[in-house]
């Protein structure tokens, strides 16, 4: 088995729900030794929500150590309770993190401030620590105490305005995605970068990745536009302004589709060329001439018409059929696949073992997003199931910290290690 590139890397995750944690998981995918830091006075919100395990008599498994979300995103690390609301516990923070690597937080500045982990104070410990604090709105301006999650942000960073269809209110992306994605990787990049000069130099230094600034990356050329036009973007659905067609189209129902029979096909034809071959390789070439579509302007202002017209094409066929002609063509076409399809029906996903499959204490056997990118010579992997509450507490406090047995006896009668 080769050497993973992070093994050797410690990190102290202060953090909890999602853009914190999934960023130290991809730490622990590559071989840092990620140590999670909670209390049982407070556990992490993602211990308590759904989608749980499954008893044998399909009854949901309850306690915090079930939840299929946040084992995805803490695999392998290492967890600890420690209450970080009284001095001696904060005394236990600052003992850990003079023995890691990397500090990691999304807690907003005011908690941070109040369990005294600012970094001039963790750096007067531990000058070599790099230190990222990943808060909502940043660790100054008028907004630095602003909570909120990945559902806040993408209104705010002005996601969910393009979000939708131009008759309807905005609606968002359905899910917190900056947690996922956005965030978490910029932060992993800011950590590796500071690793790297680091390597260089022998100095820590502090990372601010405020979470709203990270994603308004994501808008694209929306700010562009205005800056150039004073024009505001605004919602289109699934058209675009260089494509047509470009949407989803209704496909024959699935009945084995669990949860809901519907199943769609987003086509997207960027030319003519492109147009051409999807109307031939959906049994209507003749389409391609039509005055109304023969050309891109022409079809953006018969676009209505196109898409019924499509959509009577498709609405009989199965989707996967569609898709497949499509790509045969060379036109730009997929199946919506929903979450039964990405784990169980997709032969690609499963060709290439995206998803790997963890023996979970309580949970049982679960699936688990692999390593997002893949290194030939020095690969991830999931390094194992995410730990129970507390389950490393004492292997923590001895083994990195140094305390004594005698030591933890005495702060777990002080309530501090809980």
């Amino acid at each position: 088995m080769p050497k993973k590139p992070l093994e050797g890397l410690r990190v102290a995750d202060f953090s909890w729900y999602g853009a914190g944690p999934i960023a130290g998981n991809t730490l622990s995918q590559f071989g840092a030794e990620v140590i999670r830091v909670e209390s049982e006075t407070r556990p992490d919100g993602l211990r308590r929500v759904h989608p749980f395990a499954m008893n044998p008599d399909g009854t949901f498994k309850t306690g915090y150590n079930v939840s299929g979300y946040f084992n995805n995103f803490n695999t392998g690390k290492l967890s600890i309770q420690l209450n970080l609301n009284v001095p001696k516990g904060q005394e236990v923070a600052y003992r850990l993190i003079e023995k890691c690597d990397v500090f990691l937080t999304n807690f907003t500045p005011r908690v941070i401030d109040k369990w005294n982990l600012r970094y001039e104070q963790i750096s007067a410990v531990n000058p070599r620590i790099i230190a990222a604090y990943a808060p909502m709105q940043g660790l100054t301006g008028p907004h630095r105490d602003f909570l909120g999650f990945g559902a806040v942000l993408t209104p705010v960073t002005g996601i969910s305005h393009m979000s939708g269809f131009p008759h309807r209110p905005p609606i968002g992306v359905g899910t917190n995605y900056p947690d996922y994605v956005i965030n978490p990787g910029h932060t992993v990049t800011a950590i590796l970068a500071a690793l790297r000069y680091r390597n260089r130099t022998g100095k820590g230094q502090l990372i601010e990745l405020p979470q709203i600034e990270s994603v308004v990356n994501a808008l694209g050329t929306a700010v562009v536009e205005y800056l150039v036009n004073g024009d505001n973007p605004g919602r289109m659905g699934n058209r675009s302004l260089n494509a047509s067609p470009h949407g989803a189209f209704r496909c024959a129902d699935d009945p084995e589709s669990v949860g809901s029979v519907d199943r769609w096909v987003v086509i997207a034809c960027r030319d003519d060329r492109e147009w051409a071959a999807a109307a031939a390789a959906l049994g209507h070439p003749e389409a391609a001439a039509d005055p109304r579509f023969a050309t891109l302007e022409a079809r953006k202002a018969n676009e209505d018409e196109l898409e019924a017209l499509i959509g009577s094409w498709v609405r009989d066929r199965k989707a996967e059929d569609v898709a497949a002609a499509l790509q045969a063509a060379g036109v730009p076409a997929g199946v919506v696949q929903n979450a039964q399809d990405l784990l169980e029906r997709d032969e690609h996903m499963r060709a290439r073992g995206y998803y790997q499959y963890v023996e979970h204490p309580e949970a049982g056997r679960e699936a688990h997003d692999g390593p997002a990118f893949r290194l030939s010579a020095t690969p991830g992997s999931v390094p194992g199931p995410a730990p129970l509450l507390g389950e490393h507490t004492m292997e923590v406090c001895e083994r990195i910290i140094g305390l004594s047995m005698d030591e933890v006896a005495d702060l777990l009668a002080e309530g501090v290690l809980v």
